[in-house]
């Protein structure tokens, strides 16, 4: 056998001893998020509490989960669970993000912009939080424009304003 061979046959061992259990770690992930989004709230629950079983500590698997519990309307146990990996990963800017989102849709905007913006400290390129952010500062105009419009002495031109923005508000 000539060395490149012997290289390549090390190489491929590694890969099976090392990448492969990499790959299927990986597949959990994608497989919850796949029963996520198809509304297998359910399944994606066994399969994420299964896996919690064993790594209960996995702030990937734990964000899942606090997807999951969002979608089947527990709210105040996503709201623990996110509030839970913001303490524990502070360097992680998902939890905050999702944690503001809970936030902004209760109406607790000023919680929903602190949030916001320790994402934004944690990586201050990620799109999601600063689109989030984008909407929560559309949101507070329009209420600043709404209140400006009925005033005693109201402006005409905050509610043509405030009129303008609620297309581009999520929903």
């Amino acid at each position: 056998m000539s060395t490149p061979t012997v290289r390549t046959a090390l190489l491929l061992l590694l890969w099976s001893l090392v990448g492969l259990p990499l790959l299927a770690r990986a597949d959990v992930y994608d497989d919850v998020e796949r029963l996520l989004r198809n509304g297998q709230l359910e399944r994606a629950e066994q399969l994420s509490a299964k896996h919690l079983q064993e790594r209960p500590q996995d702030p990937q698997m734990r964000l899942l989960r606090s997807r999951i519990q969002e979608a089947r309307g527990q709210h105040e146990q996503a709201r623990e669970t996110l509030q839970a990996l913001t303490q524990e990963y502070p360097e992680l800017p998902e939890p905050h993000n999702n944690l503001a989102v809970l936030h902004a849709r209760e109406g607790r905007l000023q919680e929903a912009l602190e949030g916001l913006q320790r994402a934004l400290q944690a990586r201050p390129d990620y799109t999601q939080a600063l689109e989030n952010l984008g909407d929560l500062h559309l949101s507070l105009a329009r209420q600043a424009y709404q209140r400006a419009a009925r005033t005693t002495q109201p402006s005409p031109s905050a509610a043509r304003k405030a009129e303008a923005l609620a297309p581009l508000l999520p929903r």
